[in-house]
């Protein structure tokens, strides 16, 4: 199963994204996971390449579990983890583009109506608007359509009563 690490910056009420060319979406800044390394190194690794500079108090907001399934069976056909981070600033020069896409800062609003797949609409907005951890499933068509979310969250103090 294919580990992927993400990680979002807001910063003064904006957020850091990157326009991939292909379609036009929009997504944090992140990529595949390598053998043996941790979610938070992979997570700051991949962000570091893509934007040439070093996230600020990144920490985890949400673990998802992405299925693509072929509708008429509603057989799997790709599955893989997404572990999304949110850090508070950066420091370093920000590219204005690498061979990813462009990276843009935007207001977080935007991320209401900005194109980009919907889990990942849901996933980002949780990050930077909500406190605890989300955990999800997203099941999506093999051109991105959302068929259906399963969400849940938690915060640290819901079990200290």
């Amino acid at each position: 199963m294919q580990r992927i690490a993400n990680l979002i910056v807001l910063r003064d009420g904006q957020v850091l994204l990157l326009k991939k060319p292909r379609r036009g979406w929009y997504v944090a800044p992140g990529g595949k996971m390598e053998p043996g390394e941790s979610i938070y190194q992979a997570a700051i690794r991949e962000f570091s390449e893509e934007t040439n500079t070093v996230p600020s108090n990144p920490h985890l907001k949400g673990i998802y579990t992405m299925v693509i399934v072929d509708p008429e069976t509603e057989t799997a056909i790709d599955e893989w983890m997404l572990y999304t981070f949110v850090a508070d600033g950066l420091t370093g020069d920000l590219l204005e583009e690498n061979r990813e896409g462009v990276l843009e800062w935007h207001p977080v609003e935007s991320l209401y109506h900005l194109p980009m797949a919907e889990g990942d609409r849901s996933n980002l907005l949780f990050a930077v608007t909500q406190s605890g951890l989300q955990y999800g499933t997203f099941v999506y068509t093999q051109d991105f359509e959302l068929l259906k979310e399963d969400l849940q969250s938690s915060n640290e103090g819901d079990h200290k009563k």
